[in-house]
């Protein structure tokens, strides 16, 4: 809500707190008994979520600097679980707590990046304060969008367009075309991604009128652009991120998590999706999509083995190299390393072809380490959604099976 402030869009009075004390604290000075704390966690649906501690919904009204205090101790420290975190929920490190105010209406209103138009697009609804998603589903004559031509930006004109096919009138639509100007300047200045407001809403004031306030924000950023918003990157909190993602980046590894069981290590993300693709054509279910990319060296194949075997739930793994920058013998040569590091006990699964094949293949065998060694992709995916069944089947009948390499 900062960044907000600081181009001089309207917010409701409010501070992040770290600690139920300091939360109490801005209870206490922003002098109101009419309050709302907020999970502050990187995912959605939290107020319809639940903590570890015991405490329903991550966006509570409260009516006492006390009460914000023993709401603040039951959510700093705890995981909130919302359908958007899965069952491991997200750590809150921190709370916001805020005026409440009494809305006339509310709206959603979002600025994303468009692959079709190849420029950002405006994307609004007057049934603000609810899912989006929902209302794309069940409404979506209710969505209003609105292409920008990335050259020439956002016209006043077409700010006020938008704002009146939402709804607003008289000074209001004029204070929401300002809003979306000033937001998408915000889009373009800060390498934004997604600029999210829900609810915007048409807020009441004393004696009478009413004055446009983004209620809500949720921002994403271009991970390249950190080296020139770095006001906005040391903001960066990467314990609400998956730790294997986190490490990753710093090997400059393409990196995320799935739900699945059978770890993949591919180069190129095209060959990754395809990889991924096979491996559900036959039955299983990836864990991860990792692309080491066209130039990776022996040792970031060698934290990629680390950050893929540190899963639990990975029971298989299914390396798939095409070598055409990328020499298979500098994987071969990472393989290695990772396996003897890691004492392995995993099925491995190993597809090789293209560049420097037969020094790969002549490596791994004088390695004199024991692997699935297959050419056929098609034959490599079958041998891995086999091997992890039996995995899967051994650990939940509580035989401990070794995949000792070598064999």
């Amino acid at each position: 809500m900062g960044l907000l402030r600081q181009y001089d869009l309207k917010v409701p009075r409010g501070e992040v707190a770290t600690t139920p004390q300091e939360a109490e604290r801005i209870a206490h000075e922003l002098g109101s008994e009419d309050l709302v704390i907020k999970a502050q966690v990187l995912a959605g649906g939290r107020g319809k979520g639940h903590f570890d501690s015991g405490l329903k919904g991550g966006v509570r009204v409260v009516y006492s600097p006390t009460e914000v205090k023993m709401f603040a101790d039951k959510m700093l420290g705890h995981k909130l679980i919302t359908k958007q975190t899965g069952a491991g929920g997200r750590i809150c490190n921190a709370v916001y707590v805020v005026e409440r105010l009494y809305v006339r209406r509310e709206y959603y209103f979002a600025i994303v990046q468009d692959r079709a138009t190849k420029g950002p697009v405006l994307i609004a609804s007057s049934q603000g304060g609810m899912d989006i998603e929902t209302v794309a589903a069940e409404n979506p004559e209710a969505l209003v969008t609105h292409p920008v031509d990335i050259d020439k930006g956002l016209s006043i004109e077409d700010a006020r367009t938008v704002a009146g096919k939402l709804g607003f009138t008289d000074n209001a639509l004029d204070e929401a075309a300002d809003t979306f100007m000033k937001l998408y300047k915000i889009f373009i200045e800060k390498d934004a991604t997604m600029i999210e407001i829900n609810p915007l809403a048409e807020v009441h004031q004393e004696g009478g009128g009413s004055t446009v306030m983004c209620m809500d924000a949720k921002f994403g950023f271009d991970d390249n652009a950190d080296f020139r918003q770095k006001d906005i990157f040391k903001l960066r909190d990467t314990t609400q991120e998956d730790p294997r993602e986190v490490a990753a980046a710093k090997w400059n590894l393409n990196y995320i998590g799935l739900d699945g069981n059978i770890g993949c290590l591919v180069n190129g993300a095209g060959l990754a999706m395809a990889t991924m693709d096979i491996i559900k054509l036959h039955g299983g279910d990836p864990a991860n999509f990792l692309d080491v990319g066209g130039g990776a060296q022996a040792d970031q194949v060698t934290e990629a083995f680390k950050i893929i075997s540190s899963d639990p739930r990975v029971s298989a793994i299914l390396v798939n190299i095409f070598g055409g920058i990328m020499r298979c013998d500098i994987i071969a040569q990472g393989i290695i390393t990772a396996v003897n590091q890691l004492g392995l006990n995993l099925p491995l699964i190993v597809r090789l072809q293209g560049t420097e094949v037969e020094a790969a293949k002549k490596l791994i065998k004088e390695s004199g380490l024991r692997m699935f060694a297959i050419d056929d992709l098609d034959v490599a995916a079958k041998k891995a959604v086999q091997m992890s069944k039996i995995v899967g089947m051994a650990r939940d009948a509580g035989v401990q099976v070794k995949f000792e390499l070598p064999i």
